[in-house]
């Protein structure tokens, strides 16, 4: 049995997280961490069934009063870091679907954890559909290399662009790069700055904020009088739950800070 804590265990991914947890067999929900809702049941706080299991307000009041084998992190991009930085340090191994870390903390975090035995999985998207969506997509990227990416998310998400497309434009490009193929020349001029979206490895990604939408992307190539879309719909959080149950379960057997959930598969 692996035992599980969930950080930021109130939120909406982090309600979601500790039921999937506590469903499956494997794995053994043993507490929370989320200041809001300290000293409550971390059960009722998912909205199930009472668990006789805390939320704690800290990182440093959970690790004080338990030692889970990992710690699930669904927080915010302010706290992450410093989040990760104490639980790599405590030797617990850490699943972060938190966006908002740059590939310098990345990288320091990868020393720390090699330092303490703690392994690391920061993934982008949980989704497995969504992880065969870049998949697919960067096979495809030497044989159509015009491609755009358009992401379309809930408009309470913090950042833009989502750290998937930002994933899927580099997974494209270093195919691109590998085939020794480039894009045609955009000749286009914005008549207003911004028109053309934003430019991550000399792909262009569009940002979608409304409400309604949960997570959802599309990847538009264009060829010689045809086109290809690729389009990952996420309808509810409940999709991202199978890869979040998945790291828990491998995360032991990878060393070191992986980048992606496709590594796991």
């Amino acid at each position: 049995m692996i035992t599980v804590m969930v950080s930021g265990a109130s939120g909406k991914m982090g309600r979601e997280s500790v039921k999937a947890i506590h469903a499956d067999k494997d794995l053994s929900i043993i507490g929370g961490i989320d200041p809001k809702q300290a000293g409550k049941d971390v059960g009722l706080v998912a909205g199930i069934e009472e668990l006789h299991k805390s939320v704690y307000a800290s990182i440093e009041e959970a690790l004080a009063k338990e030692k889970p084998q990992v710690i699930v992190d669904f927080t915010s991009p302010a706290v992450i870091f410093e989040n990760a930085k104490k639980v790599l340090s405590a030797g617990v191994h850490m699943v972060i679907g938190t966006t908002g870390l740059t590939a310098d903390q990345r990288s320091e975090l990868d020393c720390i954890g090699r330092a303490n035995k703690a392994h690391c999985l920061v993934a982008p998207n949980f989704s497995l559909g969504a992880v065969m969506m870049m998949k697919v997509a960067s096979s495809l990227a030497p044989y159509f290399p015009d491609v755009e990416i358009i992401e379309l998310h809930h408009n309470h998400k913090y950042d833009a662009p989502s750290g998937t497309s930002v994933l899927t434009a580099k997974l494209i490009n270093e195919a691109r790069e590998a085939a020794g193929v480039k894009p045609s020349e955009d000749l286009t001029k914005e008549s207003l700055t911004g028109a053309r979206g934003a430019k991550v490895d000399d792909i262009t990604i569009h940002s979608v904020r409304l409400p309604g939408y949960v997570a959802h992307q599309e990847v538009l190539f264009g060829g010689h009088d045809e086109t290809l879309t690729i389009r990952h719909d996420s309808l509810s959080r409940l999709s991202f739950m199978p890869g979040v149950v998945l790291a828990c379960k491998k995360i032991s057997s990878v060393e070191g800070l992986t980048y992606g959930l496709e590594h796991y598969l």
